[in-house]
């Protein structure tokens, strides 16, 4: 019989050890643990230890140094199957390292080789309500220094795997609620509904939480997980209404949003069907589509200086001198990340590309561009949408630019797939 497991996911300091710890000390189930640190010293797997009395450690399977996964992610796997084959125990839950990626670590357990001793039953992500709230819901407050800029590779801001961290989880535990008036914390939970629609979000104070709500809850499944983020969801809807396909399937883009079908000066933006949070919390939501590319230099300069109450915006973007390279923009609070995801379809071969186009025969196609667009997915807080529109509009290349040499153009934007570019409200 397969093994649930709960996957503990949650930013530095959000106070994941503490509800693991209590969790350990109120269910009386053998619960095994497997807890991630990337520090030079395992600071969480001591903790654990202690509050469990497991003097020898034999229990708690500690990685250090590194990010289970990514640079461990395969000693993951083997670590839990030889965990599974030298231990006898009821339940494993895993603690992320506080710049763990989720979605990773729970295909190990879906299509990897702990899929088969194992049975992933819920990802949780917990929340540091205070912290939350003066990075995303206080217009007037910075992100605290500590928080900003990448992580440890120097290549992914932290409010970005923050927000991956929420936006992929069936269950929002928001910690440390004591810290927080009552409607700030209203506003830290409308926030969270709208980046992650799906999951059931709870409150509490001290990692207090009925395991009831953390141990066999039967909540994962990966399709709807993948799915569930309120940008995704929001570009998919915005997709589905112009008749373009949700989502593509090609090999070549490993983004999920390549939908394409808008004119080139297409601005229609007001008939979504997306869910709206209640007005009093100021939560606006919108998507930004364009079938013309961005001027580079105009466009870097728009996201050093975005509006304080933009939250998220996520989405696939095109940037006139990167003709092959699908961009993810990705932006949290403070930074925006450009990531290459893929290529169009339009760069590969004839052949490719009618290969592909057979394959996906409602797939909206420019004879002159192909499915090169801009697709975006914006959140925010008291801010003009239609203001921000104009912003990236005046970004777009100009006629007369349209017909310019765009390799001319000084263009900062990452070229080779993975590669990134990191750009903060600050310029930098």
């Amino acid at each position: 019989m397969s093994v649930p497991v709960t996957i503990l996911c949650g930013e530095l300091g959000a106070g994941k050890t503490t509800l693991l710890s209590r969790l350990l000390e109120e269910d009386e189930r053998e619960i095994a643990v497997l807890v991630n640190d990337v520090g030079a010293v395992n600071v969480d797997a001591d903790l654990v230890e202690a509050r469990t009395d497991l003097t020898t450690g034999e229990e708690v399977l500690a990685l250090e140094n590194g990010c289970i996964c990514c640079s461990l992610g395969s000693e993951l796997s083997r670590s839990v199957i030889q965990l599974w084959k030298e231990h006898d125990f009821e339940y494993l839950v895993v603690e992320a390292s506080g710049v763990g990626e989720p979605e990773p670590i729970a295909r190990q357990f879906i299509r990897g080789p702990a899929g088969g001793p194992y049975d992933l039953d819920a990802v949780v992500t917990v929340v540091d309500a205070r912290r939350f709230y003066d990075r995303f819901g206080d217009n007037t407050v910075a992100a605290p220094p500590a928080q900003q800029g990448a992580d440890e590779t120097g290549s992914r801001p932290l409010g970005d795997l923050l927000l991956e961290q929420i936006e992929f989880c069936d269950l929002l535990v928001v910690n440390k609620c004591d810290l927080v008036s009552d409607a700030e914390r209203e506003q830290v939970v409308a926030l969270l509904e709208t980046l992650q629609p799906r999951a059931e979000v709870v409150t509490t104070e001290y990692g207090t939480v009925d395991p009831a709500m953390l141990l066999d809850s039967g909540r994962f499944d990966l399709e709807a997980a993948s799915d569930a983020a309120g940008w995704k969801q929001m570009i998919q809807a915005d997709a589905a209404h112009d008749g373009s396909p949700p989502e593509s399937s090609s090999d070549e883009h490993d983004h999920g949003d390549n939908d394409h079908n808008h004119g080139h000066d297409d601005h229609s933006h007001d008939h979504h069907d997306h869910v709206h949070p209640p007005e009093r919390y100021g939560i606006e939501v919108d998507t930004y589509h364009r079938r013309r590319p961005f001027h580079p230099e105009r466009f870097l300069a728009v996201l050093a200086d975005l509006p304080a109450g933009l939250v998220r915006a996520k989405g696939l973007c095109w940037i006139a001198g990167r003709e092959r390279q699908a961009i993810t923009m990705s932006y949290a609070g403070t930074e925006t990340c450009l990531e290459v995801t893929g290529r169009w379809i339009a760069s590969l071969s004839d052949e490719r590309q009618a290969a592909f186009r057979e394959s996906q025969p409602d797939l909206s196609w420019d004879e002159k561009w192909g499915d090169r667009e801009t697709r975006l997915a914006l959140i925010g807080r008291h801010l003009s949408m239609d203001d921000l529109r104009a912003r990236l509009d005046d970004c777009l290349l100009t006629d007369a630019e349209m017909d310019a040499e765009w390799s001319s153009l000084e263009n900062p934007a990452p070229t080779g797939m993975g590669d990134t570019t990191v750009v903060g409200d600050d310029g930098s």
